[in-house]
């Protein structure tokens, strides 16, 4: 089945400030972490982030998608910390935070 007929699946989203001084701030101001999740398994089964370049995004995305979210974000923060070495990274994981804290609140945890 597809995210998009599954009732189940929610889409949440999280945004954060971009670091100053940086192009990407100078052009966007903000990152946006948008999240669809299955309510019934906890996992990640689409995910975007707001970037110019495509190989960006989807190299995060790609760090983020399949994962699950049941016990909160620190796994997929870690393999961020360690993998997308820019200077964006405090703002993706802030925004990837504020979305899963949207999540939580939808289902209680």
């Amino acid at each position: 089945m597809d995210w998009k007929d599954n009732p189940r699946c929610v889409l949440v989203a999280g945004f954060a400030q971009l670091p100053k001084g940086t192009t990407l701030y100078e052009v966007q101001k903000t990152v946006g972490c948008v999240l669809i999740i299955d309510r019934d398994t906890d996992l990640i089964l689409d995910v975007s982030f707001t970037f110019i370049m495509e190989v960006t995004n989807e190299f995060i995305c790609s760090l983020v998608r399949g994962k699950s979210v049941r016990h909160g974000v620190d796994e997929i923060v870690r393999e961020i910390e360690e993998r997308f070495l820019a200077p964006a990274q405090r703002a993706i994981i802030q925004s990837l935070r504020v979305a899963h804290e949207r999540y939580c609140e939808m289902v209680k945890y």
